[in-house]
């Protein structure tokens, strides 16, 4: 308790009276010089006000401004003097955690005139950014073929269509809304979804990020929800695959969504309000099977964003947001295809609250206060747990498909997090931009799983004669987190080079204890399971230093270094299943337990990167990465236990005993500010190889019977040659089109042949993980769409648009067993990826 304690008392010294920014991640400075356009000299008194909002400035003695605290969007800006011809700059682009620099010559003017507009061209190179991060704007996403803001990830250089961060696992990358994360503590993955007409905006970073964000190995992907105006804005949207019946089209989902929004002043000037929903149902790639069991839809999602923004003055501000996404489908799997409704119903309801106050101190300081509550709730298995059979499948003659029987998996999840966290940014001397942040996190952590699960050889075929493996366990644990971090950055020269250093220290209290479990012989076979005693589990702590540099070369070219550790504390499912000593006093055993003194996952890594302007519309860079994870969690073996209960293989438990590398070559080529032709093409060269792919690797090549050297092998997710094309251009008509081009290498798998499913074809050979080649990748994907403006006041807004996935219906191959056989022994279509969909939608804006 005295770490939470320490933590909470720099909460109040850091939050004070009031507090700051929104969120962290969520605001951005703008600033800039205004002079004379004849005399050259710097003006003093020019104010600057952001149009439609509260936020403004005025120059000093040096005609230098700066608004700071300003949410991350785009925005008109008012450059207005007496005597001096007033300027409207628009579509300013504020980004988030930069700068947006405007200098700016005004011309004199004895009589007032109109303002003048001009619009404003954002820098093809920014140059306080030393690190590699992609900015998309709620305009760019509403033209990319995406259904969802985490597709978006796949769509950049060094990146798998999975969500693989070079080299990274899928779970190293944070997701955070608003600057909140919205993580699955205990399972993994993104914890919630959120309608796409929320959001204004998503910075996404694969290298390089600042030491404000935490618990991320690989990237962070930080999304920008969208607040209320002054004006009632309303939307509603239809999108369907299946305009067509799917006796005329067989190349559907049978899907449909429906999302509506509303936004606008509830009090102009000091209360605003924005709210979107949406509503998708589906009867997935797999309808032509699910109808023989189930009614439509199979899976259904209820998602919705509130947020309600109080402006009491033009400096403080109070925001409230709420986030709720309800899920329920039934999953599928082709060898289950006869037997569909002997897999358990699924569900996952999720809820998060945020409450932030915010407020600037100054032109050049703010601080923020938040506190968010998140709760998510899953299930796997409509009915009581008491109701499974715990009987074996029923296989057909060969062991292929499962005929009769239900899965044995029952499971309840629930979690929630409280988080507070304070920060607070000020500029001092002119150069330094200097943040400095803590947060406290108290999680309640419960999970009760029921699940048993047949012996199955390497080659997938199930040992039916041998006892079902048991990986049932139940746990309750309240543990802590937090976390206090320093970032300045410092700018040598003014928009030129500049320097940035910031380290971070991270803690977790498991608040468990860990049960010291001996295990008596009573048989050559056999061992008695015994609790002696209990040990507490460790408090870990974790310092993260970060540093980058970034400097000019030549009049359009750019040069940045940066150097960084990174780490991930483990899932809780990781630390606590299979511990909880009333079940082990009772005898109950399962094959993979949890470990809570498992140390934190930690990436090492470093990037060197050229950018260079090549034209005022186009840039071209050249970035190398390096990246070393350490602590990787695997699983080791350990003595056997009595070979009934759980094979004749023994019990495993979670342990950092797994490395691996990444390296590689990004070259991204870029057009903009171009309506007609605009985007980007990138080709990322990357190797990747570690000794464990995932967490139980090792108990299940203990299983099978294969000894794993520790010698590093390609992982599946090794894709050394990618191609990225995203374009943007016009067809007749004035007809929006984007253009999407993904191709990657071939990936690797694992070659040992087998003709019966239960031994290799050549016992003697050695066992090699992902020793062959799988085939190249391509998708091609295609959005287009025709906005229409029914009024003459331009009120009414339809837009019409088709989004084509897989335009060419390629068949890109997913996955191929160990002999080589695309989709295994029974030809399985889910080994290729989606073929190509259709959807139509119709959005209307009033």
């Amino acid at each position: 308790m005295k770490h939470i304690a320490t933590l909470l008392a720099i909460v109040v010294l850091l939050c004070g009276e009031a507090s700051a920014t929104p969120w962290r991640g969520t605001t951005g400075i703008l600033e800039g010089r205004i002079r004379d356009k004849q005399t050259k000299e710097n003006l003093i008194g020019v104010n600057i006000a952001i149009v439609g909002t509260q936020y403004g400035s005025i120059t000093d003695a040096d005609g230098v401004y700066r608004v700071s605290n300003l949410r991350a969007g785009v925005y008109d800006v008012r450059f207005s003097m007496v005597g001096y011809k007033t300027v409207i700059m628009k579509k300013v682009t504020i980004l988030p955690d930069l700068r947006t620099r405007i200098d700016l010559d005004l011309e004199q003017s004895s009589v007032e005139l109109e303002a003048v507009e001009v619009r404003a061209e954002r820098p093809l190179i920014q140059k306080d950014l030393a690190a590699t991060a992609y900015s998309i704007g709620e305009i760019k996403l509403e033209k990319l073929p995406v259904s969802s803001f985490k597709e978006v990830l796949g769509l950049l250089p060094g990146t798998t269509i999975e969500g693989n961060v070079r080299g990274g696992k899928t779970n190293e990358v944070v997701f955070l809304v608003d600057g909140l994360p919205v993580q699955d503590v205990i399972g993994g993955g993104v914890g919630t979804n959120l309608p796409k007409s929320s959001i204004t905006g998503m910075t996404i970073q694969t290298g390089g990020f600042d030491a404000e964000y935490g618990n991320a190995m690989s990237g962070v992907v930080n999304v920008i929800t969208k607040s209320g105006g002054n004006k009632h804005l309303f939307a509603v949207r239809v999108d369907r695959d299946s305009w067509l019946p799917s006796s005329t089209n067989k190349q559907q989902d049978r899907s449909t969504e429906i999302e509506a929004s509303a936004s606008g002043p509830i009090v102009p000037g000091e209360l605003y309000y924005f709210t979107a929903n949406t509503y998708i149902m589906s009867d997935t790639r797999w309808w032509q099977d699910f109808q023989n069991f189930f009614s439509s839809p199979v899976s259904q999602e209820l998602t919705g964003f509130a947020k309600l923004d109080y402006l009491y003055s033009p400096t403080f501000k109070i925001s409230a947001q709420g986030i709720y996404s309800l899920r329920k489908w039934h999953d599928y799997e082709f060898s289950w295809r006869f037997n569909l409704n002997g897999l358990p119903l699924r569900s996952r309801d999720a809820v998060r609250g945020a409450v932030i106050l915010s407020q600037t101190l100054s032109q050049s300081s703010f601080y923020s206060l938040s506190l968010s509550a998140f709760y998510q709730h899953s299930r796997i298995g409509d009915g009581a747990k008491e109701d499974l059979s715990l009987y074996p499948f029923e296989y057909d003659f060969y062991l292929r498909y499962i005929v009769n029987g239900q899965r044995n998996w029952w499971a309840e999840t629930k979690q929630t997090i409280y988080a507070l966290k304070g920060d607070y940014t000020t500029q001092y001397e002119k150069i330094h931009l200097l943040r400095v942040g803590v947060e406290v996190n108290q999680y309640s952590i419960y999970s009760d799983l029921v699940k048993y699960e047949p012996q199955t050889t390497y080659f997938g075929k199930p040992i039916t004669e041998a006892p079902l493996l048991n990986f049932s366990n139940t746990y309750k644990y309240f543990p802590r987190s937090g976390s206090i971090y320093i970032q300045d950055k410092v700018e040598l020269v003014r928009d030129g080079s500049n320097f940035s250093v910031g380290l971070r220290w991270d803690f977790l209290d498991p608040t468990a204890e860990r049960p010291i479990v001996e295990y008596v012989p009573v048989s050559q076979t056999e061992f008695k399971q015994q609790v002696t005693g209990r040990v507490k589990a460790r408090f870990k702590q974790q310092l993260s230093p970060r540093i980058s540099i970034a400097a000019p070369v030549g009049p359009s070219s750019f040069f940045f270094a940066n150097f960084g550790h990174y780490f991930q504390f483990p899932l809780f499912d990781y630390l606590y299943s299979g511990i909880n000593p009333a079940q082990l006093r009772q005898g109950a055993r399962n094959v993979l337990t949890g470990n809570p003194d498992l140390d934190p996952e930690r990436t090492v890594a470093w990037e060197l990167g050229f950018k260079h302007g090549i034209n005022e519309n186009m840039v071209a860079s050249l970035t190398y990465f390096s990246k070393s994870f350490k602590n990787q969690i695997d699983s080791k073996t350990l003595i056997p236990f009595d070979s009934k209960s759980a094979g004749d293989y023994g019990f495993a438990s979670y342990v950092n005993n797994a490395e691996a590398e990444a390296s590689g070559l990004e070259f991204v080529l870029s057009r903009e500010r171009d309506e007609r032709l605009s985007g980007s093409i990138s080709y990322s060269y990357m190797i990747t190889e570690g000794v464990s792919e995932y967490v139980d690797q090792t108990i299940n090549y203990a299983q099978w019977g294969f000894p794993l050297a520790a010698k590093p092998y390609p992982l599946s997710w090794d894709q050394r040659h990618t191609i990225k094309l995203d374009l943007d251009f016009k067809l007749p008509y004035d007809i929006q089109s984007n253009l999407i081009v993904l191709y990657n290498s071939p990936r690797p798998y694992t070659l040992y042949p087998t003709r019966d499913g239960f031994t290799p074809i050549d016992p003697g050979k050695a066992f090699l993980p992902n020793n062959a080649r799988m085939e190249n990748v391509t998708f091609v994907n295609l959005k287009v769409s025709k906005q229409m403006v029914l009024d003459e006041a331009g009120r009414y807004v339809f837009t019409v648009y088709a989004d084509i996935r897989n335009l060419l219906n390629t068949k890109n191959i997913r996955w191929i067993d160990s002999s080589g056989r695309v989709g295994g022994e029974l030809s399985d279509p889910s080994a290729y990826y989606d073929p190509r969909r259709t959807r139509i939608g119709l959005r209307l804006e009033f």
